[in-house]
């Protein structure tokens, strides 16, 4: 993947790389239009006199606002609180440079997100249906959704995150990361315009480019750790304030997952809802009861399987659940916690009863169930 390509650290010479890196961005985010040159020459033919000619035609691109812009990106700001609030960025590309001492809510979804050379800042970025990358940045506190996560040359950054792929970071320090944990009314919707599902989220799977022997480039935030501590909503005389945002775990779009931290227990259980009507619905009720009961939630993730994949991921169940995947994807969790088998399997007969669910039979064989559907998950999803 290009993103992946280390771009040179050092340029010498009058145009620094900082200077090169806004260039192209002015470039990128310049709107392209198409200009139609004519000719006229001595021969030309009049077709009428002014009063007999037609009006020019009109063509849709003739019709489109104009874009400006400056209306798709943040430059120079300091102390101040900044953004963009639901319904003004609609998909497009998003910029934030040279921004100190800020607290930034960028409350829609968009294409693509880059921040540069910010310091001491907080930010809020809607859900991106591309890469979320920062370069040279200090001392950062944000709230991310993005489909890639990528950081260079950056300082001690605290990341609420929600990736669908693996976060990378590259010469980078003092990275800290924890689940997702965020809410405001739009939220969910933008999820949807961004393509991003709320149960793929691989934010405790980073990949160091450049790690040091005997040090640690990046580490996972405790779980206590409030995202509201770390990045505060917007203050009584901000226009984002009435954007109503919660930060607790219960009103999250995104379940909370313990992710890559030590487990409670060694023994899991694999639920999986089938498509179907209600197949969301049913997982966020899963997840609610399943934590009421004071089991764990490790993982989840959302994806098509086709029917050799459920044969070898299901083996001797598998033959009454190849047709459940014809109707879409499929969501999957691991549950973690003494007993947990034996509590999921109950929650399926009593509250799900008339879902297409799949449940480990036995502790013996949870395991194998976890590591088999996961591991297929990451395949598919080219992790």
């Amino acid at each position: 993947m290009d993103f992946l390509v280390p771009r040179e650290r050092k340029r010498s010479g009058v145009n620094s790389k900082k200077s090169k890196r806004k260039c192209v961005e002015k470039e990128e985010l310049t709107p392209t239009t198409t200009t139609v040159e004519t000719t006229t020459t001595s021969n030309a033919v009049p077709l009428g006199n002014n009063s007999d000619e037609a009006a020019p035609k009109q063509y849709s691109w003739d019709k489109r606002d104009k874009v400006d812009p400056k209306d798709y990106m943040l430059t120079g700001l300091k102390d101040v609180t900044a953004g963009r609030l639901p319904g003004k960025l609609n998909g497009q590309q998003f910029v934030i440079q040279d921004c100190e001492n800020c607290d930034i809510f960028v409350l829609d979804h968009s294409a693509a997100v880059t921040v540069d050379d910010c310091v001491n800042c907080r930010l809020v970025l809607g859900p991106v249906k591309g890469s979320v990358f920062f370069r040279d940045c200090k001392d950062i506190k944000c709230v991310v959704a993005c489909q890639q996560f990528r950081t260079r040359d950056c300082k001690k950054m605290e990341v609420f995150l929600c990736c669908a792929t693996q976060p990378i970071i590259e010469s980078s320090t003092g990275v800290r990361l924890a689940c997702f944990q965020y809410y405001y009314p739009q939220l969910a919707a933008h999820f949807k315009d961004a393509g991003l599902s709320v149960f793929n989220n691989n934010w405790s799977n980073v990949h160091d480019f450049t790690p040091v022997a005997g040090e640690t480039n990046w580490s996972l935030l405790p779980e206590s750790t409030a995202v509201l501590d770390s990045v505060p909503a917007p203050d009584s005389g901000s226009e984002f304030k009435s954007v109503r945002i919660l930060g607790d775990a219960a009103h999250s779009i995104v379940p909370l997952t313990r992710g890559a931290r030590r487990k409670d227990s060694q023994e899991s259980c694999l639920f999986v809802f089938f498509a179907g009507d209600y197949a969301t619905a049913n997982a966020r009720k899963m997840i609610d009861l399943a934590t009421a009961a004071g089991l764990v939630l490790v993982q989840t993730k959302e994806v098509c399987m086709r029917p050799e994949d459920v044969k070898r991921v299901f083996q001797k169940q598998a033959e009454e659940m190849v047709q459940w995947t014809s109707s879409g994807p499929v969501i999957a969790m691991e549950m973690n916690g003494e007993g947990v088998v034996e509590a999921c399997k109950k929650l399926a007969s009593e509250v799900f009863s008339g879902a297409k669910v799949f449940v480990s039979e036995d502790k013996h064989s949870s395991c194998r169930d976890v590591d088999s559907f996961f591991n297929f998950a990451d395949m598919q999803m080219g992790l």
